[in-house]
């Protein structure tokens, strides 16, 4: 046999072993592929697993605040001087010192007096360090006494963040040992990996978990059992695994997938539930806040604790698609190419062409070396010679929270002087410039790029808020074009809604199917519910994809009740209850979450639970007065009018010139037959607010009643002049009949003919009756 045939045989025979085989394979490859995929659930195995595979990952990991997030407090993690130091804030001392190998520190605490507290937790990292002390309940606390990082020394928190009140004492909500420092429900979730809250509504406890205590690899890419399993498969197995057994995808995404990958933590939030990787919309677990008053400028500036999310979609950058890995290092957190100096301009020109825009014909400002004189920034931070020549200091102008982090606006915007001229909006010109005017900044922007300027929502949200009917046309322009961010969108449809709710009848439905949930939640919520209309509009939106809109949706139709449901939506509605009850739970720890949560026992009902939220959260925050309406109600509701009564007076003690508080009180002191009372704080709620046609007929009926017949009518009257419908007139025509005043009653039931024809058969007996008397 020639070797040709022989190498021909051998051919012919690895083509049988290779059909005889093919079957085996695919059983085997299919069997080894399914098992990865089954569809339990990925577990957590810690960054530990992660390393072996992903060094360089991991050792950039190493060096980023999200390895440093938080930590156990010992001698390698702790920053502040606890070497027996003192310090005075807030009229009192404060001591730092170690005891039997733990950090102590000598503070006021929740009966005000000054206590030794232990440090449990190191809490950041840099540009300042916090303390967690660890107390019964579960409960974890911040302390407020914070170490500055860069000037090495112990601030107070309230000092900077509080400076406009008195110092907060331990009755204080915002006092460190209270719930608005409270790390469970305040910081933790986006503190540490797979944060469960574990809080018990009923004992107001917590028992909080998580698997790994800082922010590891699989707080972003989701757990990793199964990404496990998939790196042991054998080569031919892995490629039908999809995203490599990964539940998070960070690569082969649009750039709106990928910055949503980061919007749990890096964004102003509600939150609906713990986060879970596994669920298909970050809209399942949050929605992020609208970049609206009072904790926005109204040009969408930073101006609370807003971090960058809604900053950055606003920004033409988001809608050119770039992305956050675009600028930083995902893994260190780290700028592509450092922070210093002309480093940061490096980023700018991977898109934005150096000759045309990192030129003084640009900036007009000094670069590097030359002549001039340091400038320090609202912020107190020294602007060098060469600084306005960053594109940062610009364009991404900032200011310091919690007293010394210096955070950058992600809006990238161009600064505007006229707009701070006109609506009190910061300008990174005068941010820089402290001793100069916007008027000064404006000069200069119109010397270097002219007069005109762009138009800016700013406007139109202004004069909506100024309810000028100007408006409407631009926020419909604004609602309705894809040119704008979409937050910024559904901003102007709540807008609609807010001020304009005729105008917003007409594209509604347009906006509850607007495929991104943005816009389906802002809508939901523009909706008032003024019609069935109303209510069949927003029925089919219980069954949305996302758990925000559903729970949304049943928020708004709650109010109108259960009765009012149609029949073949009565299901879904249920169901969406229970959803939204455990959401109110979830968020329960709050003093404003129990006030939630008893407004939903209080329109089920269930009066007494809502008695019980409404009293905790009052004790929670005793500055909520708004909740002592609402427990009014429900005591009104009990029968137990004196209690409501004293609620009322407490509340106006402290919002003495809220009108429609008096006006309810005024009908309870009413229901109570102290008439003199009720009629006395009727009048003050219309001398506080004269626009309001009820209160003037139910002080009309009051001196009615009291026999000052020339009072009754001369507020019956301004009822009329207010309200001018069929309903206001009757009243005044019923108050003529009974007192038997024909002369006035037979012209005014004329011209009630005359307006209302309709109801010509109610008024035509009684015109007939007039005119035979």
């Amino acid at each position: 046999m020639t070797d040709i045939s022989k190498y021909n045989k051998l051919i012919r025979i690895l083509g049988i072993l290779a059909v005889l085989l093919l079957p085996f394979y695919l059983v085997i490859k299919t069997y080894v592929s399914a098992d990865v995929s089954k569809s339990t659930k990925a577990e957590y195995t810690g960054v530990e697993t992660c390393i072996e595979c992903h060094q360089p990952e991991y050792n950039d990991w190493l060096q980023s605040h999200h390895n440093k997030a938080m930590d156990h407090a010992n001698d390698e993690t702790v920053l502040g001087d606890f070497n027996d130091v003192t310090f005075e804030a807030q009229g009192l001392r404060h001591r730092f010192f170690q005891k039997d190998g733990k950090f102590m520190v000598n503070t006021d605490g929740a009966d005000g007096t000054m206590q030794d507290f232990e440090i449990k937790y190191v809490f950041g990292y840099y540009p300042l360090q916090q303390y967690l002390v660890e107390f019964p309940g579960g409960r974890l606390q911040t302390l407020a006494l914070t170490w500055d990082c860069d000037r090495n020394k112990w601030y107070h928190m309230a000092d900077y963040v509080y400076a406009d009140q008195k110092p907060i004492q331990s009755d204080n909500w915002l006092h460190w040992t209270n719930q608005a420092q409270n790390w469970n429900s305040m910081c933790a979730d986006c503190h540490s990996t797979n944060l469960k809250k574990g809080y018990d509504h009923v004992t107001d406890t917590y028992n909080t978990t998580w698997s790994e205590i800082n922010v590891s690899c699989e707080a972003c890419h989701g757990p990793g059992s199964k990404h496990l399993e998939w790196a042991d498969l054998p080569e031919y197995a892995q490629e039908d695994i999809p995203n490599y057994g990964l539940v998070v995808k960070t690569s082969g995404i649009d750039h709106t997938e990928y910055v949503n990958n980061c919007i749990r933590c890096h964004s102003r939030r509600a939150s609906l539930q713990d986060f879970d990787h596994h669920a298909g919309s970050i809209y399942d677990h949050v929605i992020p806040n609208l970049p609206e008053n009072p904790t926005w400028h109204i040009d969408g500036q930073i101006l609370e604790e807003d971090y960058v999310y809604a900053s950055f979609m606003q920004s033409r950058m988001h809608m050119k698609e770039v992305q956050c890995n675009d600028c930083h290092n995902v893994h260190s957190g780290k700028l592509l190419f450092g922070n210093q100096g002309t480093q940061y301009n490096q980023l700018c020109a991977q898109c934005h062409v150096p000759d045309i825009y990192d030129t003084p014909e640009h900036h007009f400002h000094k670069t590097e070396g030359m002549e001039g004189e340091a400038l320090i920034s609202e912020a107190g931070i020294k602007m060098d010679v060469g600084s306005g020549a960053l594109c940062v200091n610009c364009h991404m102008h900032g200011q310091n929270y919690m007293g010394v982090d210096y955070r950058r606006d992600h809006s990238f915007r161009i600064p505007r002087p006229d707009l701070t001229m006109k609506y009190g909006v910061p300008n990174a010109c005068n941010q820089c410039h402290t001793d100069e005017t916007p008027q000064w900044s404006e000069n200069h922007i119109t010397e270097w790029f002219g007069k005109s300027r762009r138009f800016h929502f700013a406007q139109t949200f202004s004069a909506a808020q100024d309810e000028d009917t100007a408006a409407v046309k631009r926020l419909e322009i604004i609602a309705n074009d894809e040119l704008y961010p979409m937050n910024i969108r559904a901003l102007a449809v709540q807008h609609l809604g807010t001020y304009f709710q005729d105008s917003l009848k007409n594209q509604l439905d347009n906006y509850l199917h607007n495929l991104d949930p943005t816009m389906r939640v802002a809508a939901v919520r523009a909706d008032q519910l003024q019609s069935e209309d109303d209510i069949k509009r927003l029925l089919p939106l219980l069954s949305d994809e996302t758990k925000a809109v559903r729970t949304e949706a049943y928020r708004i139709l709650m109010g109108v009740g259960k009765d009012n449901i149609p029949v073949n939506y009565q299901k879904t509605y249920e169901k969406v209850k229970e959803e939204y009850e455990e959401v109110l739970k979830y968020n329960a720890d709050f003093p404003v979450g129990k006030f939630n949560l008893g407004n939903f026992y209080y329109n089920q009902g269930m009066t007494e639970k809502a008695v019980e939220h409404y009293k905790k959260a009052l004790k929670q925050d005793k500055e909520l007065h708004f909740v002592k309406l609402n427990l009014a109600h429900c005591y009104n509701r009990l029968g137990d009018n004196n209690k409501a009564a004293l609620l009322f007076s407490d509340y106006l003690k402290n919002e003495p010139t809220d009108a429609n508080a008096m006006y309810s009180f005024g009908l309870l002191l009413s229901e109570m037959k102290r008439y003199d009372e009720s009629l006395e704080m009727l009048e003050k709620s219309y001398q506080a607010d004269a626009t309001r046609p009820r209160v003037a007929h139910n002080i009309g009926m009051m001196y009615d009643f009291k026999g000052d017949k020339v009072k009754a009518e001369a507020y019956l009257k301004k009822e009329v002049q207010l309200m001018n419908d069929y309903n206001s007139n009757a009243g005044l025509l019923q108050f003529y009949l009974n007192n038997r005043m024909q002369q006035k009653a037979l012209p005014l039931a004329h011209k009630m003919l005359t307006d209302y024809p309709e109801a010509s058969q109610d008024l035509n007996p009684v015109i007939q009756q007039l005119e035979r008397n």
